[in-house]
This record gives structure tokens, sequence and C-alpha cells, in this order.
């Protein structure tokens, strides 16, 4: 099946199954907006919390915050996001579309490496086991030509990107021929900047109102509040500051389903170090998140990093992991260095102190910063991607299943009586009731029981338990598994014990914490 087509029904089974859905979709919907169904927003609430743990629990140097979406509009003037906050934006004539030049390109590079991998895959179905791959791309020369073409271009695509060069960035779209994907013309407009920040009033009268800003990131919240939760938390260098919250970008092109909205939610960690130490640190966090995201499960192959052709105005260093997307390989993370601007700049802005006095070093200094940043909505889309699956069954069926890691499922366990009579929904029900305090569960006891695990597959619930006429007799039941689809017969007494040894979150942090 076509990748493109794999997204479709992943959007599309968002919606069927109560996971996303359009915001406002009775008055036709807001454009790049979106709503969280019943199973989404336990999915996300698991994110969340394995996020929010495995940085809280896992590092004794780590604490929380929760600070306000409105801020004093002067921390944006300081952060550089008044003056610097922008996308570069072209516009197609024909088809009045607005895109952002850099993704155009960026897409246009996608493209080739495309090419030169389906020569690779090519090469390898017809060489087999002897296939070198090295040497391949080493001599072949098709891959050759293509490699040489999207080096040409990514070296011109870097340097525009970090002289802040529009016109080099159109230069390159008209060069590398690309085409409107709407209207299929090349005919552009210039390139010039765009403000990704939304602003609003606050105040009681429109005289007496002064301008605000929506957050665009939830971090300066972090760093205005650096002094706070240092002094009330006692709290030493090295010490990060993590925070869950929303966030707001007037984007131009948002798209990709909720891979990039105007309204989003970012997992952020602040880690400030010594002055000097932050590459140690930064390699630290690299290697730190990418274990975190590896303990789902969705395999090495489907991650990768890829770092910065443009640092931002503040970093030293700075890189991506990104995830195999039905769409290629997009960011879902990003770490950081930021030095010791934003501290700095708040520092200068506001006039007030914002050192660290080291006891062991016995002298005062700006701490630099390593930050991770990771988008909840990105995530949450790399796990559908990653889980969904279609299967084809003995006798011609074909099931959905949602292979969710077990401990982020929005439901761990449905009990379903097999008939509706004899005593065994009053049994079910019984036995639900234990366990929903342990366990998100659910209860179904309409239609067959195929049709009722297929249910359960398609929303990504691990186990199903099946209540029958043994089960009044000897107190078991069939308990399902959902991927292999296999049963066995389990004491009711053991039920909770065999559930939270498959489904429990803290068997994931342990393992990421060796």
């Amino acid at each position: 099946m076509a990748q493109e087509d794999v997204f479709k029904k992943i959007v599309s089974h968002c919606k069927e199954y109560g996971f996303v859905f359009p915001s406002s979709e009775i008055y036709d919907g807001l454009g790049a907006v979106y709503d969280y169904g019943q199973m989404g927003v336990e999915l996300k609430n698991n994110l969340k919390k394995y996020w929010w743990d495995s940085m809280t629990l896992l590092h004794d140097n780590v604490v929380g915050l929760d600070s306000a979406i409105f801020m004093h509009p002067t921390i944006w003037k300081a952060s550089g996001h008044v003056d610097a906050f922008n996308d570069p934006l072209i516009d197609n004539k024909d088809s009045k579309k607005r895109y952002r030049a850099d993704v155009l390109i960026e897409d246009h590079l996608a493209k080739i490496d495309d090419k030169i991998n389906k020569e690779v895959e090519k090469a390898a179905k017809r060489f087999g086991d002897s296939f070198d791959e090295h040497m391949f791309k080493q001599t072949n020369p098709r891959v050759l030509d293509n490699q040489k073409k999207r080096d040409e271009i990514h070296g011109r695509f870097k340097k525009a990107l970090n002289d802040n060069n529009l016109d080099e960035l159109r230069q390159i779209i008209i060069d590398c021929e690309i085409v409107c994907p709407i209207s299929g013309t090349r005919n552009w407009t210039e390139v010039r900047q765009f403000n990704l920040m939304f602003a609003t009033e606050m105040g009681s009268t429109s005289e007496g109102a002064s301008k605000v800003y929506l957050r665009p990131e939830t971090a300066q919240g972090i760093f205005v509040n650096f002094l706070n939760v240092q002094k009330t938390g006692r709290m030493k260098i090295p010490f990060g500051i993590a925070q869950i919250g929303k966030a707001f970008r007037n984007e131009i092109v948002a798209r990709q389903f909720i891979f990039r909205m105007r309204e989003f939610e970012q997992m952020e960690m602040q880690f400030f170090v010594r002055p000097g130490d932050e590459m140690t640190w930064f390699n630290y966090w690299k290697k730190t998140r990418l274990n975190w995201h590896l303990g789902m499960g969705f395999g090495n192959e489907n991650y990768r990093f890829h770092d910065h052709d443009k640092l931002a105005h503040y970093a030293n260093a700075a890189t991506d992991i990104e995830f195999n997307m039905p769409f290629g390989f997009k960011e879902v993370e990003g770490i950081h260095s930021r030095t010791d601007f934003d501290l700095s700049q708040h520092e200068k802005f506001s006039g007030k102190k914002m050192q660290f006095f080291d006891p062991e070093l016995n002298e005062s200094y700006t701490p630099y910063v390593i930050e991770t940043s990771i988008g909840v909505d990105r995530t949450f889309l790399s796990i559908l991607a990653g889980s969904y699956a279609e299967e084809q069954l003995d006798g011609g069926e074909t099931r959905v299943v949602l292979r969710l890691p077990a401990f982020l499922a929005p439901i761990k366990l449905a009990v379903l009586p097999l008939v509706k009579k004899d005593g065994l929904p009053e049994k079910a029900e019984k036995i639900k009731n234990a366990l929903k305090f342990s366990f998100t569960c659910q209860y179904d006891e309409k239609d067959s029981i195929g049709k009722r695990y297929r249910r359960q597959d398609a929303i990504g619930t691990p186990y199903c338990i099946t209540v029958d006429h043994q089960t009044l007799e000897d107190d078991t039941v069939t308990v399902r598994d959902r991927d292999s689809m296999e049963q066995k017969r389990v004491s009711i007494s053991d039920l909770e014990g065999f559930i939270a040894e498959r489904t429990d979150m803290k068997n994931i942090l342990k393992k990421i914490a060796d």
C-alpha cells in the first residue's frame, strides 16, 4: 500500500474510532485545529505521563513547572521572537496558495533521496545477500548523479538559510523547477518573511488595552522562573525544569493532519549547566531522549538524528530526532544547546540579575542551557503511524489493528461476556468493576464476539477478557492477546497481576533508565 494511502487511512481511522476530530466540524471546521476524542485524550494523557515521569522520576535534578500562556510582552522582545520569529513565505500566483520556501526545497531534496533509495532497493533485490550497499552507492552512475545534484542544492540551501538570503531561496526554487502542488506551475512571488506569533489585547477598555501574545513556545516561561525554582527548590547546577503546555503559531502552511497545527502542545525541559559543560550534556540528552523514543518499541530503523542546516540565533548546537512518518522522516523532537542567550537577554531587558552562585567554584555565572523540546501532537501521530496495520487473516478476512505500546494504550482491557444471558453479563460487570480502579477498562456485550474483538483491535486494546460458561464453574476467563490473537485461560484472582505485568508504565521506565 502506498504511504500516502496509509496516511489517509490513519486520518480516517482517527475520526472513526474517537481519536482525533476536526475542530468546530459542525461549522465546517477551522483550519489546522483539531480536537482529541475519547480515545485520543487517553492516549495523549498516557504519552504525557510517560514523558513527565521519565523526566521527573528518573532524574533527581529535574523538577516541574506550569507557567501561564499570557506573559509580559517584553519577554518576547527579549527572546527575539518579536523581531526574528519568522518563516520564509512564498505564493504561487496561479493557485493563490502560500508555502514555506524552505519546506518546498526540503521536499525537493527528499524526492532526490527517494530516487537514491529506490536505486539501492532495486539493486538489493537483484543481488541478494551478496549486495554491498556502500560499494553500490560509490559506483552506480545514477546514484552518483543524484547525490551530486543533491549535494549542490543542499549546499546552496544551507548557505541561503544561514545568510537569510531570501532571493537565493527563491532562485533555488526556480533553478530546481519546483512546481506548486496545486496548480503545477512555477509562477512564484518573491520570498518574504512572515512572523508566526498570534497577537491579542489585554485590558478592560480598547483605549487602555495593551498588546500581548499567545506564547509560541513554553520555554520562556521556564527561563523567567529560573531563579524562583532554583531558590525555592535549593537546586544546584546542573538541574532541569520540565513543562507541558499549549503553544500557538500562525503557521503559513499548517498541513499533514496534526503534524503541523496552529494550536499545539509541547513537552519541554530546560537543563541548566556550567558554561563549558554544555556539549557533554548535549550529547547526554541526545542519547537519553532517543532511548525514550525507542522505549515505545517502534524500532531503531524508524528514528534518526538530523543536525540543523541553520542554527537558531541562540544556539551553538542543534539536532532533531526524526521519525519515519508515512510522508517521510520528520522531526518529533529537538535537542538544542541554547548557550546563555535566554537568561542573559532576560537579565538585560528586565534589569534583574539572572545568575547562579556556584559554591564549588565560589563564583557567579549565567548558566548555559540544553533544551529538549518534543511535540505532543507530532509524537502522538508517530505512535499512530507506527502502530497502524492491516492484516490478512485465515479465510481471507482483513483486520485493522493498532499495535499501540501496551503502556500507552487508551484502554488496557475489555471485558466481554460470551453471550447476553445465563448470568455471564453480571459476572463480566463484576470483573470489570473490580479492575477499573487499576486499569482503564471497557465492557462490551453488543454483536458477536468476533466483531467485538475487531472493535478492540481497532482502538489498540492489548487484552480482551471473555467471560464464558466455564467461568461460572471455575472462575477462569479467556484472555486474548491483541497482537498474536492467542488465547489462554487465567484465573480471575490472577487477572490484575497478569495485566499489570504487561501494561505497567514503570516497567518501561526501568528499562530506559538502565
